[in-house]
């Protein structure tokens, strides 16, 4: 018996170096990335499994008979692929990337929210009746939650570059036109050109997340994203009334145009491409017409590092993967909204989305009703739940990022932030909704308490306090499903955020339109009240996803 264990033991000691060879100088690299979430026996019988040429060398009784069963069969992740850094992007590189890409998702909804203290003005100086002006409004709406659909199949092949080009071209363009006009037809229709060339922006900043970050990192960059569509509600109304006020509703649209060719001038010459079907983990260059001059630095940051010349067979071998650019076909968005999973949380997600619309939407005439407050007032109310949703964006994505390594610890797979896994057998429906989960709980808690905060017309602390924790779980929800939806659709991330987009503006516009009708005909008690019970009603369907996910 001493026999035996003498030999197994060296048998194991062996094998240990020639892990440690294999790893290399990359051990320490990644020591404060990786999480080992097995034990060295597991990790041997995982190396052996892998490596045919170990396997020899492994006693058949040398198998720990604790380890899971799936050991051997989570090894197929530690392959050449995902062995490779997913980015060849510095972190600062992705960084300016996912900063660039929020600064033009902010676009869209900034545009939809700075445009509404000016209506009366508007309205009267056009002599028109508000309901015509309410339908710029209306049209605007549908062409945020078609146009995405377009734009985003279109990214996905032509690259992300092009799109944006597209899309401040026809803005921009659309800006200075409704700055210029003078009548009530040229305002509607341009309404919806400019709706059409911002909205699409929205569905690109979570395609370039996806493009760049690994599932393991995108809590963290998802929450940078969502910094557009929480500064919008806060800042576009103030803005609005001050421009509407002070300079005229036309300037509403000049500050836009300007606003727009501030930001679009350095994205055009640094924003580099970064979809993978075209430039893989950025080494591929792209096109000479789609390159900026970030991509001539790379370029020649490699060549002086000695790493060679680009790799031009593999571009090759990406476009005829992708094949020609074509129209964008918008029934490719239909068809990821309505597969089995895909449907369950994008609906779910849309439906978290329509309660938040019917909360920002009704604090104007509900706060004007109950304490007399004035447009300025009001605006500065909005400041509470974008306060809340800021400290979601810096804070959920980091326990969003802790929940996916604790779940590659706890099925024994090593979970690396550079490096992409195989997410065949990984559980990411879990890894990500028990983290929504909780946050939509105290959603439905605070739902109901601000709804009857309002009916009994307490102190202002007291809708000043919900609003903030509603801003919190609302956005740290959505935000952690919007992830999901970008980690089960690696491969069109943009059309399935223009999915998620048009799911979630088509809900959002019948909520704003019903959550007046429903205050007067049931209070503001149960009115917030039933928002929170259709959560509830609803919400079988994450447990069916976490459970079952794709089967």
């Amino acid at each position: 018996m001493d026999a035996a264990k003498s030999n197994e033991t060296s048998t194991a000691t062996a094998r240990d170096d020639n892990i440690e060879k294999e790893i290399g100088p990359e051990k320490d690299q990644e020591k404060d990335e990786e999480i080992q979430a097995v034990s060295p026996t597991q990790n041997i019988v995982a190396s052996s499994s892998e490596d045919k040429t170990s396997t020899k060398d492994t006693p058949a009784g040398d198998k720990d008979p604790k380890a899971p069963e799936a050991a051997e069969t989570i090894t197929r992740q530690d392959t050449a692929a995902s062995q490779k850094n997913y980015s060849a992007f510095t972190a600062w590189e992705k960084r300016f990337i996912v900063f660039a890409a929020t600064m033009g998702a902010f676009f869209s909804p900034f545009t939809a929210q700075i445009y509404f203290p000016a209506l009366n003005t508007i309205a009267n100086d056009l002599n028109v009746t508000p309901s015509k002006i309410n339908l710029t409004v209306t049209t605007y709406m549908i062409l945020q939650a078609t146009a995405p659909a377009f734009i985003g199949g279109f990214s996905d092949t032509a690259g992300r570059r092009p799109a944006y080009i597209i899309c401040f071209v026809v803005y921009i363009a659309a800006d200075i036109a409704l700055a210029l006009q003078n009548n009530y037809v040229a305002l509607l229709i341009l309404r919806m050109v400019q709706s059409g060339g911002s909205s699409g922006t929205v569905a690109l900043a979570n395609a370039i997340v996806a493009d760049v970050a690994t599932s393991a990192e995108r809590g963290i960059y998802i929450g940078i994203t969502s910094l557009a569509t929480i500064l919008a509600p806060s800042l576009g109304p103030i803005l609005g009334g001050i421009l509407s006020q002070y300079a005229g509703w036309k300037w509403i649209f000049w500050f836009l145009a300007i606003l727009a060719g501030v930001f679009f001038i350095p994205m055009l010459l640094f924003m580099p491409e970064t979809c993978r079907l075209i430039v893989d983990d950025g080494t591929v260059p792209p096109p000479k017409w789609n390159r900026s001059l970030l991509n001539h630095i790379n370029e020649k940051r490699r060549l002086k590092a000695g790493l060679g010349a680009p790799d031009y067979t593999k571009r090759d071998e990406l476009a005829r993967k992708r094949g020609p650019v074509r129209f964008p076909n918008p029934l490719e968005t239909l068809v990821v909204a309505f597969e089995k999973e895909g449907f369950l949380v994008l609906f779910f997600a849309g439906i978290v989305y329509a309660g938040f619309y019917a909360i920002i939407t009704g604090m104007p005439s509900q706060l004007k009703d109950i304490y007399g407050f004035d447009d300025l007032k009001v605006g500065l109310m909005y400041l509470p739940i974008s306060g809340g949703s800021l400290v979601a964006a810096f804070t959920q994505g980091k326990i969003i990022d802790w929940s996916w390594f604790r779940e590659g610890r706890r099925v024994g797979i090593k979970v690396t932030k550079s490096r992409q896994q195989d997410l065949t057998h990984f559980p990411v429906e879990k890894a990500r909704l028990q983290v929504a989960i909780p946050m939509l709980a105290l959603t439905v808690i605070f739902t109901i308490i601000y709804g009857w905060i309002l009916h009994f017309r307490t102190s202002l602390a007291g809708p000043i306090i919900m609003l903030f924790f509603l801003g919190y779980t609302l956005i740290a929800s959505t935000q952690t499903i919007s992830i999901l939806i970008v980690d089960i659709n690696p491969q069109r991330a943009g059309t399935a955020t223009a999915a998620f987009n048009l799911i979630r503006c088509l809900l959002g516009a019948g909520a704003t339109a019903l959550i007046l009708p429903m205050t007067e005909a049931l209070g503001l008690g149960w009115t917030y009240t039933t928002i929170a019970f259709i959560y509830v009603l609803l919400s079988p369907m994450l447990w069916v996803v976490m459970k079952w996910g794709a089967k």
